[in-house]
Parts: C-alpha cells; sequence; structure tokens
C-alpha cells in the first residue's frame, strides 16, 4: 500500500476554523466595497418638488349645440375625419393638459347642470382618460353657466395653490341652472380664482357679451374662437399667460447610497486594524 502525503496539513488544523469572525469580517467588506463602487441610486422621475405649480379647472360645454360639426374646416386635428365640436375641443384640451407639467388639472362638463368629471389631480393621464370618455349631452343639451363656474369653484375645495385658474369655454347662451353667471363669478373673485372665458362658434353663436364680462370681473381674459386653428392657438395663448417656471418636461431626483456601504467597510476594516494592533 502507497503512503498519503498531504501537503498542507495546517488547513485540517482544529486550532484553525474556516468560517471565523476575522474571514466573515474580511468577506462583508470587499461585499460592501464592491457595492459602494457600484454607486446605487434611487431616482424618482416625478419628484414630489415639482408638484406645488398651479390648479387649474377647464369647464366644457357639452350642450346639444356641441354636436354639430364643420368647425374644424382647416382640418388643423381632424385629420379626415367629421367631427364635432364637443370631440375637436376634447383634442385640443387634451394636449393642453398634458403641456402643464408642473400643475394640477380638473375637469367639470356642464350642460342642464355641471358636475366634476375629474377632479383637480398631478396625474395628468387619469385627467386625460377622464375627458376621453365624456360624451356630448352627458349633462343634458341646455347651457347652464353659472353652474359651470360655481362647480368649477367647488373643485378648488381642497386647493393649497397659490394659482386658480379656471378655463371656460361655452358655444350658447346661459339658458339653464339654478345660479346665475353673475352670482358664479362673485363667487369666483372671492376665492381669488381667475376665469379666462372662450367664445366657441361663428359670432353670435356665444354670449360673447356675457363671457366677456366674466373674464373681466374675474380678472381673467376672453378670447374668440371661429374654427380649431383658433381653438388651438387660444389655449396656447393661455398656456403662455400662465406659464410655468420649470420648463423641462421630465424631472430626476436622485438619490445616492454609495455613502452608507462605504462607511460600513470603513468600520469593518478600522476593526480589523484594531485587532492587529492588539495581537
Amino acid at each position: 500500500m502507497k503512503p498519503v502525503y498531504f501537503v498542507h496539513l495546517q488547513f485540517l488544523s482544529a486550532k484553525k476554523n474556516f468560517l471565523n469572525i476575522e474571514w466573515i469580517i474580511k468577506v462583508l467588506t470587499f461585499i460592501f466595497l464592491c457595492i459602494a463602487l457600484a454607486s446605487p441610486i434611487a431616482i424618482d422621475k416625478l419628484s414630489p418638488h415639482n408638484r406645488h405649480g398651479k390648479d387649474i379647472v377647464i369647464a366644457i360645454d357639452a350642450s346639444g349645440s356641441m354636436n354639430s360639426s364643420g368647425f374644424d374646416f382647416e382640418d388643423e386635428v381632424s385629420d379626415g375625419e367629421r367631427l364635432s365640436r364637443f370631440e375637436i375641443t376634447k383634442i385640443i384640451a387634451t394636449e393642453f393638459i398634458q403641456k402643464r407639467v408642473s400643475d394640477n388639472v380638473g375637469i367639470v362638463l356642464y350642460g342642464d347642470f355641471a358636475f366634476i368629471a375629474s377632479p383637480i389631480t398631478y396625474e395628468k393621464e387619469i385627467v386625460t382618460q377622464m375627458l376621453g370618455y365624456m360624451s356630448q349631452g352627458m349633462a343634458g343639451q341646455n347651457t347652464a353657466i353659472g353652474e359651470a363656474i360655481s362647480m368649477s369653484v367647488r373643485a378648488f375645495k381642497h386647493s393649497k395653490a397659490k394659482t386658480k385658474v379656471i378655463i371656460l369655454l361655452s358655444d350658447g347662451e346661459h339658458n339653464s341652472g339654478s345660479i346665475s353667471p353673475k352670482d358664479a363669478t362673485k363667487l369666483s373673485k372671492a376665492k381669488n380664482i381667475k376665469i379666462y372665458t372662450i367664445a366657441m362658434g361663428n359670432k353670435g353663436e356665444a354670449d360673447a357679451a356675457l363671457l366677456e364680462k366674466i373674464a373681466k370681473e374675474s380678472e381673467g381674459e376672453f378670447f374668440n374662437a371661429t374654427s380649431a386653428k383658433e381653438l388651438k392657438k387660444v389655449y396656447e395663448e393661455i398656456d403662455k399667460l400662465e406659464s410655468s417656471k420649470i420648463k423641462s418636461r421630465e424631472y430626476i431626483l436622485k438619490e445616492y447610497f454609495y455613502q452608507i456601504f462605504l462607511l460600513l467597510a470603513s468600520g469593518l476594516l478600522l476593526f480589523l486594524l484594531y485587532r492587529e494592533l492588539r495581537k
């Protein structure tokens, strides 16, 4: 029988514990240093610091007259389709909402009465989705402008924004509701809410004099739009008038965590050094 030789007998020594504390600390130190070098980062693309802009309510007329077509005779947004005034308004309003990056936006729909179709929120995707579900006639066939303003003011109930804005669009005359446009405008003014008014359609269809008065008394502005192209320009103008200081479409908040692991590794190394000095 041939003898068996062991070259490194020290590995079999009972005095040597493979999983001793020093070995574990060295492994942990190495792991922490590797993690620190990898520089772990937490990224928030929608920083909470950006969610304190203006609060805007878009009040849209959904009365019977908003079902008429032919408003986009220049094919500005219709893409060859025969769309109603209401459908065109939804498309242009959606584009406006998506531009208001740092603001909170809500939707009020009105006809015989008014209701909050989407509460004021920072989540623009939710607002535009809700707007997409809306259809002409949902609130009746008449035009309750006073109710529209009153309900829009109610939508600001929990608002803490310094700037509050209502964008009121109508293509008809006030002929419904239990509150007058005059009283509703007073309510808006008392709450320091500015109203931009838009008379949509051909001359004489909307009550331009009333809409202009509402805008003036609430320190807003009045606009006329006789086509989809003009309506688009009106929303662009309002976007400029109520411009936000924050221009970027995307915000990135980076939080670095490498310091934590570097500190842990440093602590373990100091412990190992202390043990060596005591030997």
